[in-house]
């Protein structure tokens, strides 16, 4: 049987990040996945470090897209029909969440939760070996005029008040950052102090050898149960054996609800499935994240080639893969870039746990002892990955009356 003070249940950026952090800290941490660490949601990620997204996805104004949602499956957000009563708490939820005194609420947690992402990434990056995975040119979002960025003025105002500092620049500038910048849009806005991984699976995988080479011990196990031990502590529960902790972090992602609602935790958690196709050549038609908010689709240029990313399908943790909504991804490429035209791509499908504020649950468990909760964190796993290491860590101290020393 394995015993570890900590084991964190999930090896995604997230995971990863918090098994590192505690190991760091002198915390003997066992990471537990059922696959290999980055496999999951964070091996499609777009790559995007936005700690300008302070904005969440619940705006008011929401419930008008519902119907669009149901009757269009080329809409960027997409429910299917026989999908709707299960999904149908989690909306509820999700259009009360844009209310206007709750987006507030919302966007200042998440200000919080973001603050210092990118200089935090830069730091990591560089401590574990991979410098050059980060591009620091910030992000170009584009509208086609001035009517469509007005529809967003509620987001960006929300970003003004949260101190985020970012340039409307019209057609002329947008060329100049982005000399193959689609026809069709002419007003952008930049966000200068953002940053991009040009490999978001190779970054997850660097991190994980640092903690390995830090004696930090990784175990490939489903964890199917977590239950309180005799001597107070957790005892953790897979086909291949059992896993003894005196504290244990859930970060399974999508996955975190069946661990957590055995123990009373009923989270409102839904998958968003996302989707990315990627164009494989040695070049990319852009230079850093942009992102066409018309389509709500990411341009990410990645070690090797253009990686797009976008669409959100609510269709459960079991139903295979859509291949129309990754079609819809490649259209909108060769579309938007026609020098993509006839270079091979690969897609992917993964699962991004996101609550109905878009705010994660972060932190110590109310009602169990030496349970800790990194659950929640949608489309900003990445952004938000070293951060929640670093609250999870120094919140595990302080409950132990230790002083944190981190950074």
């Amino acid at each position: 049987m394995e015993r570890a003070t900590c084991a964190v249940v999930g090896a995604g950026i997230v995971g990863v990040c918090i098994a590192y952090e505690l190991s760091k800290r002198g915390i003997d941490t066992v990471l537990v996945d059922k696959g290999e660490p980055g496999m999951g949601c964070s091996y499609g990620n777009s790559g995007a470090i936005s700690s300008a997204s302070v904005a969440p996805l619940a705006m008011p104004g929401v419930l008008a897209s519902v119907p669009a949602m149901l009757g269009k499956p080329d809409s960027p957000l997409f429910l299917p029909w026989r999908y709707l009563p299960r999904a149908l708490p989690w909306l509820t939820r999700f259009v009360l969440a844009s209310r206007s005194s709750v987006v507030e609420r919302s966007a200042a947690r998440l200000a919080e939760l973001h603050r210092h992402a990118v200089d935090r990434h830069e730091a990591l990056a560089n401590e574990v070996g991979v410098p050059e995975i980060l591009i620091m040119r910030g992000h170009l979002h584009l509208y086609r005029n001035d009517a469509a960025l007005n529809g967003d003025a509620a987001a960006w105002r929300l970003r003004e008040q949260h101190g985020i500092a970012f340039t409307r620049i019209g057609r002329q500038q947008i060329l100049e950052l982005e000399p193959q910048a689609p026809a069709d849009y002419n007003v952008g806005v930049y966000i200068e102090d953002q940053a991009t991984v040009r490999n978001p699976f190779r970054y997850v995988q660097a991190i994980f050898q640092k903690y390995k080479d830090g004696d930090g011990r990784f175990v490939h196990a489903d964890v199917q149960d977590i239950q309180r031990s005799a001597n107070d502590g957790w005892t953790l529960s897979a086909a291949n054996g059992a896993i003894e902790a005196s504290e244990v972090v859930v970060a399974a992602g999508a996955w975190s609800g069946r661990l957590l609602r055995p123990l009373g935790i009923k989270l409102p958690l839904e998958t968003q499935r996302g989707y990315h196709v990627q164009f494989q050549s040695e070049t990319a038609p852009v230079s850093r994240t942009v992102v066409l908010t018309d389509h709500k689709a990411f341009f990410t240029p990645m070690e090797k080639g253009l990686r797009v990313g976008g669409t959100v399908e609510f269709a459960g943790l079991t139903a295979e893969p859509n291949p129309r909504r990754a079609a819809i991804l490649a259209r909108i490429a060769k579309e938007k870039f026609p020098g993509l035209e006839g270079q091979p791509f690969e897609t992917w499908m993964g699962h991004r746990p996101c609550m109905p504020d878009t705010v994660p649950v972060v932190g110590p468990s109310d009602r169990h002892p030496g349970l800790w909760l990194a659950v929640g964190h949608g489309h900003l796993g990445l952004t938000d990955s070293v951060g929640t290491a670093i609250t999870i860590a120094e919140g595990m101290l302080q409950a132990r009356g230790q002083t944190p020393n981190g950074f």
